[in-house]
């Protein structure tokens, strides 16, 4: 706790406030608004994307500080030359284009070399051009215009209800569902059979089918209407008319009433309808994969329990119905279905690769996917299994990202490796300390492996898979211009947690101008959804939400507290019925221990600012927090877990709802609340339902507390935009350095 006297000390007051006039000024405001800019492009050879032609050559694009080059390695003469002359591309393309062509800058895209690398096929940003690299001849193979991306659009044939037509594997029938039932057509005869009787408006058969890959059978499923949820908007200043539009969403919310699928098999040859038990799968939220097995004997799914404590995997026998368990995930707490569920079926050994943190660390085992029995298991530590690359079925070998394997590293710091089928021969593709990003040729011989963190730029190498080794060096980053800005790299810290025993990690972000006599409040960016980890790990000269932040004149830090993922399950289930935790036991030990080595970090003075689960998080900070925080801006905040979405909220705080629910809300605890607040929401946030923020804001002022209501028109999920950025900047300088900001008329203009 920190003393009363320190609070209202004269000396202290003077001094802070003195130090202050030097901080959240128009000069802070300005460089806080250009310091994108100045860090963009000071950064040089540091490549984005490597593209494989065949399995010898590797190019890319590697950016200069004036332009750009492209690069081609050869895996077996291990060099790296120039991709093409760019000077006689440059000079032939000024010819078909009518205009001067930077050969240092090339408008070249979509990059495609032939095998023997003699023909090159680019766009530009209207034409679809073939170069000979030989003579530097083009051709043009037609006009080019870039791609719009929208939404995909799910398109085919469907019938006159709207249902589409499924089609047998040996092409004589199609499924389809008619007045709530299942029929098939024979496409020949064209008459129609009705398969089911028992389908109505309140328990039909929807229009998911699968027929077993010998045509005998079909599966369908038969749903039971959920409940209907709507969200109401109301867009206050559309573009296209004077007067406001009533909007709304279907959204389902912690404890509504979901829809019961159950899984009916059908004969086709005999018309006969196999029942099929529902007993091990009746409590569920969710059954999805369904897959036949290639001799049509049986077929699979995914049940996923509601409160998401059981997950299993089903087998039901094409030929009784009857439904046996394969695989099943329990966990006191939750299995995290969203996040870390893997499947791989390697029918050529009747066998599933399966993902579990049954030991307390997410791992990979091996099941015979006939009996249900774990073979084995694969991976094995005190570390967790990131993500699977590849399954080599013919050589029984997983390649996957994994990290926590260094003592001496981060743990968050993602690293590849190998490993067989039966958990020996583990080997490390990379071991060099920073997060990796790895491109593997085609018949993964080699990869191309990039690597950095936070504090240190980014270094690019080609690899050889067998020894592991860099056999060419591509690239190391340049960070001369980036350096003479007056930028330096965020410090990686850590502090130990509410335990006394587990890291906390997090990053420290100076401005600029730091000064180390200076005297600095410190706000944390804050957002801790237990779905990840957040910190980044990756070089960036500019953080959002943090660098233009420092700019004003703090110290802008972001932390991974326990609640959050990617470490052990003991750390994550901290969040389990617990959003207000939030990590903010770790956060704090943290921020005091970084206090304590850097005294110019005011630890008596701080802010704290999050989005979405962030905003939740920020909210939190002073309702349940106070102790610690001053201020804090919460931009489209789920203040109330019971007003969120179903499948992020009932997968940490649990099903049925329960007091947990309560005991966690910002708005049922709105008046604990102390310190300044300011809550930014968009009115058409369609992410996180916006009657969660007023709902706090109406708490809050029956509580008689004063805060900060800014809402955005037209705005959607977000932070605010450039408006709530103001804003927020304003609050912050306002309240945590004592100064009045500059007006915006002279900071933006």
């Amino acid at each position: 706790m920190r003393t009363t006297g320190k609070k209202i000390s004269v000396f202290l007051t003077l001094s802070y406030c003195l130090i202050a006039q030097a901080q959240g000024t128009l000069k802070e405001y300005k460089r806080a608004n250009a310091v994108d800019s100045l860090f963009k492009n000071k950064v040089t050879n540091i490549p984005k994307e490597f593209h494989w032609v065949g399995n010898d050559y590797v190019w890319y694009s590697n950016n200069l500080l004036k332009g750009k080059e492209f690069l081609l390695v050869d895996t077996k003469q291990q060099k790296q030359q120039q991709a093409f002359d760019a000077v006689k591309l440059g000079e032939s393309l000024s010819k078909i284009v009518g205009k001067e062509v930077n050969a240092k800058d090339l408008p070249i895209e979509n990059l495609e070399f032939d095998k023997t690398l003699s023909t090159l096929v680019f766009t530009t940003d209207s034409l679809k051009i073939s170069c000979n690299l030989k003579t530097y001849e083009l051709t043009k193979l037609g006009s080019y215009k870039k791609p719009i991306k929208t939404n995909e659009y799910w398109g085919g044939n469907f019938d006159e209800l709207g249902n589409k037509p499924v089609g047998s594997p040996d092409s004589l029938h199609t499924a389809f569902i008619k007045n709530y039932n299942l029929y098939i057509k024979n496409k020949k005869t064209k008459v129609e059979t009705q398969l089911s009787y028992d389908g109505s408006k309140g328990f039909y058969y929807s229009s998911y089918l699968q027929w077993s890959p010998n045509s005998a059978e079909i599966m369908a499923y038969k749903v039971r209407p959920g409940e209907e949820h709507k969200i109401y908007f109301v867009e206050s200043s559309p573009k296209d008319q004077f007067q406001p539009k009533l909007q709304t969403r279907d959204y389902l919310k912690p404890g509504d009433q979901l829809p019961f699928k159950s899984p009916q098999l059908f004969v086709v040859a005999s018309k006969k309808q196999i029942s099929v038990a529902t007993d091990l799968f009746h409590e569920q939220y969710d059954l999805s994969g369904i897959e036949w097995k290639d001799d049509s004997s049986s077929f699979t799914f995914e049940y996923n329990q509601r409160g998401h404590q059981v997950y299993r995997v089903l087998e039901v026998n094409a030929t009784t119905g009857k439904v046996k368990i394969i695989i099943e995930e329990t966990s006191p707490t939750f299995v995290e279905y969203s996040g870390k569920r893997y499947r791989f079926d390697s029918k050529k050994s009747n066998e599933i690769i399966w993902a579990s943190e049954r030991d307390g660390w997410n791992h990979l085992y091996l099941y015979d996917a006939l009996t249900g029995k774990v073979k084995n298991q694969i991976t094995k530590g005190n570390w967790p299994v990131r993500e699977v690359i590849k399954v080599d079925e013919k050589k029984k070998q997983i390649y996957f990202k994994a990290s926590g394997l260094d003592k001496d590293q981060d743990p968050y710091l993602v690293h590849f490796c190998r490993i067989d089928f039966n958990g020996k021969n583990f080997t490390r593709l990379t071991t060099e300390n920073g997060n990796h990003k790895v491109t593997f040729s085609q018949d993964y011989k080699y990869y191309v492996d990039q690597y950095s963190r936070v504090d240190f730029a980014p270094v690019t190498v080609l690899k050889s898979v067998e020894t592991q080794k860099a056999i060419v060096e591509m690239q190391k980053a340049d960070i001369t211009e980036l350096q003479k800005t007056g930028w330096t790299a965020p410090e990686v810290f850590t502090a130990k947690g509410r335990d006394g025993k587990t890291d906390i990690w997090g990053v420290i972000v100076r401005p600029t101008t730091f000064d180390p006599n200076r005297k600095y409040p410190i706000i944390e960016y804050i957002y801790a959804g237990p779905q990840d980890s957040f910190v980044p790990k990756n070089f960036q000269p500019y953080y959002w939400a943090m660098s233009s932040l420092a700019e004003l004149g703090f110290i802008v830090v972001q932390i991974d507290g326990m609640g959050t993922s990617n470490r052990s399950k003991a750390f994550h289930d901290v969040c389990f019925k617990n959003l207000k935790d939030g990590g903010f036991p770790d956060r704090k030990l943290w921020m005091k221990a970084a206090a304590a080595k850097y005294p110019y970090m005011n630890i008596d003075k701080v802010g704290i600012h999050g989005t979405s689960a962030g905003g939740q998080n920020a909210g939190a900070a002073l309702v349940f927090n106070s102790d610690f925080y001053d201020v804090a801006v919460a931009s489209c905040g789920c203040h109330d877990n019971r007003m969120d979405k179903m499948w992020w909220n009932e997968q940490w705080m649990g099903y049925p709802v329960g007091p947990e629910y309560e005991a966690c809300s910002n708005t049922a605890n709105a008046a604990q609340l102390n310190g300044n607040l300011m809550l930014i929401v968009g009115e058409l946030d369609d992410n996180v339902d916006p009657a969660s923020t007023m709902q706090f804001a109406n708490a809050l002022i029956k509580a008689n507390k004063n805060f900060e209501l800014v809402t955005v028109p037209g705005m959607g999920h977000s932070a605010g935009g450039d408006y709530g950025e103001r804003k927020r900047r304003d609050y912050f300088v306002q309240h945590l350095l004592g100064v009045t900001p500059p007006a915006w008329s002279e900071v933006y203009k």
